[in-house]
């Protein structure tokens, strides 16, 4: 085994316990980066035979930091040609690091795989069901990814690693230098991860849009064209529609009916997309909603980066959890 895991967590509780668990014996090394945890993580990782490293908590966290953290540990003595990144929340599944190893050693070009990941527990709420669909991507060449992810310690250098001032998204800004310095990535048709995203509440389901949201912003900014579609139905839905409504509610109800109607069309639209996923329609027709309401949460994440950014201000994490 040739692959070194580098795994981040703040405050992850018994979801850092199972991912130090499944990741016993299937690494050459563990290394686990900490992130101002004040629930004992640091003491389990190291309980576990990990290499812990403790970040200055008077630096803004971020999990870019903490992976380039994690990777400068395991790069320090020894370091190895391949490194695993997972997050605290998410437990490796046996026999993907030798898979993953096994691919990036056939081929050179090739600076990052990644695989899949699946919640542990869709059943437990409508929120992870959306993760959980969210996560099952195509297999084959991507232009981005998740954070969980086999990368070649010599592209990871080249790229420069992960940017610590992109607080959402910085999994798609790394894979997007990646590809520019003349990698390619690829997702293989295998399980990698599972993961807990243990949302239960409308609550934390808003903060991830809103986070989701700052990324579009960021990433999409410091990369023109990524994002773009993304960004562009968030200002049409989120903001330019509402505000047709509301200036034309002043001559009367005719506009606002026809701005809900398009609301409607846009969520038939969607559920009708996850119905031709193999989604059940009931399921389909929930999840539908969330997606049509995201657009909202999803604005004002983006209006909390571009404050940040005029205020030239560095952007604070936004944690859903």
């Amino acid at each position: 085994m040739s692959v070194d895991l580098v795994l981040i967590g703040r405050n992850e509780g018994e979801r850092l316990l199972r991912a130090l668990r499944a990741a016993r014996g299937q690494a050459r090394r563990l290394i686990y980066v900490d992130s101002g945890s004040t629930d004992g993580s640091v003491a389990a990782a190291r309980a576990a035979g990990a290499l812990v490293v403790e970040l200055d908590m008077s630096i803004p966290f971020s999990a870019a930091r903490a992976r380039n953290a994690g990777f400068e540990a395991a790069q320090a003595k020894d370091p190895a040609p391949f490194v695993q990144f997972i997050d605290g929340d998410c437990a490796l599944v046996p026999g993907w690091l030798a898979a993953a190893e096994a691919r990036l050693s056939q081929d050179d070009a090739l600076g990052l795989v990644t695989g899949w990941r699946s919640e542990i527990a869709p059943e437990a709420s409508l929120y992870n069901r959306i993760c959980d669909h969210e996560w099952r991507r195509p297999a084959g060449p991507i232009v981005a990814c998740g954070g969980d992810m086999m990368v070649r310690a010599e592209a990871f250098a080249q790229a420069g690693g992960f940017d610590p001032t992109v607080i959402a998204a910085e999994d798609d800004d790394f894979c997007l230098r990646l590809a520019r310095a003349g990698w390619q990535l690829e997702r293989l048709p295998l399980e990698m991860t599972r993961h807990d995203a243990a949302m239960t509440r409308f609550a934390q389901w808003w903060r991830r849009a809103v986070r989701a949201g700052h990324g579009f912003a960021q990433v999409g900014l410091r990369h023109p064209g990524h994002f773009r579609t993304e960004q562009r139905r968030v200002l049409a839905w989120g903001l330019v529609l509402p505000l047709i409504a509301l200036l034309g509610a002043t001559r009367g109800p005719v506009v606002p009916v026809l701005v809900a109607l398009l609301y409607a069309l846009s969520w038939l639209r969607s559920a009708k997309g996850l119905r031709a996923e193999g989604m059940p329609a009931p399921e389909a027709r929930k999840q539908a909603f969330l997606l049509t309401l995201s657009k909202f949460p999803n604005l004002i994440g983006m209006g909390k980066y571009w404050l940040t950014h005029l205020a030239r201000r560095r952007p604070r994490i936004i944690e859903y959890q």
